[in-house]
């Protein structure tokens, strides 16, 4: 064997050890669990009006794709965001944030926002500050969430005035209790002494979120929603609300999932959203 064949031969082994060796923190798949490139993804997702992303809200992964996304999103300058983590009542603080009116202190003070905000939500705010784009809040105020909930179901909601009720899907609010996902959800809840209420509260939320992104869609633009990701899988939750009221429009789903491995998507997985982005569960979690 010539000295330029056994030097390639030791290169090559060399070279599969080094990329043996390397650790990936994700791997994103499709529906049907087939390995996807980062490019191959970007691509077939941007041809949707409404994009669902699903995030597990501890997953630092899922925050940084959904800011890639938002930058890819935005190069055309024709990009909405819209965020579960921020509920109706919240618009105008927001606004004003966004404007520059007040600062983020203010909006601290007169928002609603999660304890994570700081460190997972306030980079994609001040990005969409920095470069005008829109943020709808989209979510119920959770009050009312729990009124459902505690009080008797969606008809708790027929005693608010007016201007609440504009904080809120219009109601009667269709419910499909035989949805798998809400089937599932109170069959573990009845189980703890939970009712179908407590399904109807999530629905609520769905429902009113889905509301809010088609109430603030706009046809020359890409509208982007960010929430957790049981309110999209398996293309269910605001996606199915979406559908009933505007089956027009094209809808591309994103799941988070946390897996050991990550080479291959858990047959648990499949079918999940368009696109599932499986981290690997050793990350640490931002809480």
């Amino acid at each position: 064997m010539s000295r330029q064949l056994i030097a390639l031969v030791l290169f090559s082994f060399l070279t599969s050890i080094g990329f043996a060796q390397q650790k990936t923190t994700y791997t994103l798949f499709d529906s049907k669990g087939k390995k996807v490139s980062y490019k191959k993804f970007l691509k077939k997702i941007k041809e949707n009006d409404v994009i669902l992303f699903g995030e597990y809200h501890n997953n630092p992964i899922s925050h940084w794709m959904q800011m890639e996304l938002t930058k890819e999103l935005d190069q055309n300058g024709q990009l909405t965001l819209g965020a579960e983590m921020f509920e109706r009542d919240n618009q105008v603080a927001l606004d004003q944030y966004l404007s520059g009116e007040i600062d983020a202190k203010a909006l601290d003070t007169l928002a609603r926002l999660w304890p994570n905000y700081k460190t997972d939500y306030a980079p994609i705010v001040n990005y969409a500050k920095a470069n005008d784009i829109p943020v709808i809040a989209t979510n119920i105020p959770r009050r009312y969430a729990a009124k459902v909930n505690k009080e008797g179901g969606f008809e708790a909601l027929n005693s608010l005035s007016d201007e609440e009720k504009g904080w809120v899907a219009p109601l009667p609010v269709e419910f499909d209790a035989e949805l798998p996902q809400y089937k599932a959800m109170f069959e573990m809840m009845a189980g703890h002494g939970g009712s179908i209420d407590m399904v109807k509260a999530q629905a609520i939320k769905d429902a009113t979120m889905a509301y809010s992104i088609l109430e603030n869609y706009s046809d020359d633009h890409t509208f982007l929603h960010l929430h957790g990701s049981f309110h999209s899988d398996f293309f269910e939750g605001i996606l199915w609300y979406l559908q009933q009221a505007n089956a027009e429009l094209s809808y591309g789903t994103i799941a988070t999932v946390e897996q050991e491995d990550i080479s291959k998507l858990d047959e648990e997985h499949l079918g999940r959203a368009d696109f599932i982005l499986c981290v690997d569960s050793d990350v640490t979690k931002s809480y």
